[in-house]
C-alpha cells in the first residue's frame, strides 16, 4: 500500500518591532497623542512560525495608538517631547478641574 502524506509548510517574513532607547513620551504628529517612542523594526524569515535568519533591520520612531512608522535617521525630524501635563488638543478643556460645587454627573438632571 502507498501512502501520501501531505505536510503543509509555513513560512514567511513578517516585521517585528521592539521598544529601545529614552522611553520618553513624544507626540505623534499623526494623531497627536504623546505615544510616539523610539524603536527598532527587523524583518525575520520564518519557517513554521520560528523566526531563523534577520532580512532586514531599521530604526524607527513609532506610534503606540495609531500605528505610524516614520525612519529614524541621525540629525533629521524628531517627535516633539510631551510636556508633564499635555492634554490632547481635541480634549483640552473637557477634563479639567469643574467649576461648580460637588460631584456633578451629566446623566441627572437638576432639580428646579
Amino acid at each position: 500500500m502507498d501512502f501520501f502524506f501531505c505536510l503543509p509548510i509555513i513560512f514567511g517574513c513578517p516585521t517585528k518591532v521592539k521598544p529601545e532607547g529614552n522611553q520618553a513620551a513624544r507626540i505623534c504628529p499623526r494623531c497627536h497623542n504623546a505615544a510616539m517612542f523610539s524603536a527598532k523594526s527587523r524583518t525575520w524569515f520564518e519557517f513554521c512560525f520560528v523566526p531563523l535568519i534577520p532580512m532586514n533591520s531599521k530604526h524607527v520612531w513609532m506610534c503606540g495608538i495609531c500605528q505610524l512608522q516614520v525612519n529614524m535617521q541621525p540629525g533629521q525630524w524628531e517627535p516633539q517631547i510631551a510636556q508633564p501635563g499635555y492634554q490632547h488638543p481635541q480634549l483640552q478643556g473637557q477634563y479639567g478641574p469643574s467649576q461648580s460645587a460637588g460631584y456633578q454627573p451629566g446623566y441627572i438632571q437638576p432639580q428646579k
